[in-house]
């Protein structure tokens, strides 16, 4: 998907490249982490100082509307975003918190007979437990 000219990214997806967006898609980018908006402030803000959270906000939301990013709500109040917009799960350990991807299935809800004939345009598969590491203390 990207090279590291995230200032040609952004332009080539119709996003007006500005210093703060080309620096949380490369933050998204390469640390893969599924963060929340405030996670990205937070790892951010001290190497641009001028970054508010509002910007961090305002520029998931459109990295959203134009496909670059998915909201992952595993929990009630909590979105994470994740730049791998291909079809895949989530694991959510309930110990270190941490998600984890994995591959999902090509087929999907298009194999289940109840929905034939409806048009699908989001599928979310999350599952929560613990992780390898996490078992392995309990």
């Amino acid at each position: 998907m990207l090279g590291t000219d995230f200032f040609m990214e952004l332009s080539n997806r119709g996003i007006q490249p500005s210093i703060q967006r080309a620096k949380i898609l490369e933050f998204l980018w390469k640390e893969r982490i599924h963060p929340t908006a405030d996670d990205i402030f937070d790892h951010l803000h001290h190497e641009i100082p001028t970054l508010s959270r509002t910007t961090v906000y305002n520029t998931v939301k459109l990295f959203t509307e134009h496909n670059i990013l998915q909201p992952l709500v595993i929990e009630d109040k909590e979105i994470r975003y994740d730049i791998d917009t291909s079809l895949h799960g989530h694991f959510k350990c309930e110990s270190c918190g941490n998600i984890f991807d994995f591959k999902a299935d090509n087929e999907g809800s298009a194999g289940i007979r109840e929905l034939e004939g409806f048009q699908i345009r989001e599928r979310h598969i999350y599952f929560k437990g613990l992780c390898s590491s996490c078992s392995n203390l309990k």
